[in-house]
C-alpha cells in the first residue's frame, strides 16, 4: 500500500500522476487535494514536462470526496478551534486543486476508467482532455447528498457541455455512461479498456512532440480566453456554500426524531 496519496511516474517529457488510494477507491481527502494542488502548481517551473496524465489506481478513476474523511472537515467543524479564515481555507481545498490542474501550463489528460464521481469528475473536467474506457460512468451526486456542487465544477461543466446538459448532470444527478458523455462533449474519446493506456499514451506523446513554445503559448492563451468568458466567476464562494451546507446538515442532524 502506498504511503502517499499520489504516485508519480516520469516517462521522458510525459508525467503520469496517479491518485493512489485504491483501498478507498481513490476518494479525495485533504492531503490528496493538497498534493494535487502543489504538484500541478509546480509545473509552472518544470520545463522538462511537456504533458501530464492524471489517472487513478485500482478499479476506478475516483470515487469523489472521501466521505469518511471529507477534505478539510476537521478544520471546518464549528468546534474545531480553527479561525474563520482557517475554516474558509479548508473549505476551498478542492477548488484550489481543480484550479491548479486547469491552470497548468502544459496539456493535461484525464485517464478515466470505472467511474468518476463528484469531486473526481470535477478534477477530470479541469483537465484539457478526457479519454475514457468503455463502461466508465460519470456521476455528480452532490445534490442528492444535500450539498451544492462546488470546486468550480459547475461553470466548467457549462463551458464543456452547455447549460442544458450541465443542469441535467447537476440537478438530476444522472449517471452518464462514457458513450453518452462523449456524445455530449464531456469525454473526447471512448476506447475499449484494453486500449485505454495505449490511446492515452499516444495522445500524451503527440502533444509532447509538438513545438514546445507553440503548445505553451496556445495553452496559456486558451486559458486566458476562458478567463475572459468567466468574468462573472463566483466560484470563490464555493467553499462558503460548502460551509453553509455543513452547518445546515449539522443542525438537521441534531433535531430530535419524532
Amino acid at each position: 500500500m502506498s504511503t502517499s496519496p499520489l504516485s508519480v511516474e516520469r516517462d521522458g517529457p510525459v508525467l503520469r500522476v496517479w491518485i493512489d488510494r485504491p483501498e478507498r477507491r481513490n476518494a479525495l481527502d485533504g492531503p490528496t487535494l493538497e498534493q494535487i494542488a502543489s504538484l500541478f502548481e509546480g509545473l509552472a517551473s518544470d520545463y522538462e514536462t511537456r504533458a501530464v496524465v492524471l489517472g487513478g489506481r485500482g478499479a476506478a478513476f475516483c470515487a469523489g470526496a472521501d466521505r469518511k474523511s471529507p477534505p478539510g472537515a476537521a478544520r471546518m467543524a464549528a468546534d474545531s478551534g480553527a479561525t474563520d479564515r482557517e475554516r474558509r481555507h479548508a473549505a476551498q481545498l478542492g477548488r484550489r486543486a481543480a484550479r491548479a490542474i486547469e491552470g497548468a501550463e502544459v496539456p493535461t489528460i484525464a485517464r478515466l476508467h470505472g467511474y468518476a464521481v463528484g469531486g473526481g469528475l470535477a478534477l477530470a473536467v479541469a483537465c484539457d482532455f478526457r479519454i475514457a474506457a468503455e463502461g466508465t460512468w460519470l456521476h455528480v451526486p452532490e445534490v442528492d447528498l444535500g450539498i451544492p456542487l462546488a470546486w468550480g465544477a459547475a461553470p466548467r461543466l457549462i463551458q464543456e457541455v452547455g447549460a442544458a446538459r450541465a443542469r441535467e448532470l447537476i440537478l438530476l444527478c444522472e449517471r452518464v455512461d462514457a458513450s453518452t458523455a462523449a456524445h455530449w462533449g464531456l469525454v473526447h474519446r471512448v476506447v475499449p479498456a484494453e486500449r485505454l493506456d495505449a490511446t492515452v499514451d499516444d495522445w500524451a506523446r503527440r502533444l509532447a512532440a509538438k513545438p514546445e513554445i507553440a503548445v505553451h503559448m496556445t495553452k496559456t492563451r486558451l486559458h486566458a480566453y476562458a478567463s475572459v468568458a468567466a468574468l462573472g466567476d463566483v466560484t470563490e464562494s464555493d467553499g462558503d456554500a460548502l460551509l453553509a451546507a455543513s452547518r445546515i446538515g449539522t443542525a438537521r442532524s441534531s433535531f430530535p426524531m419524532k
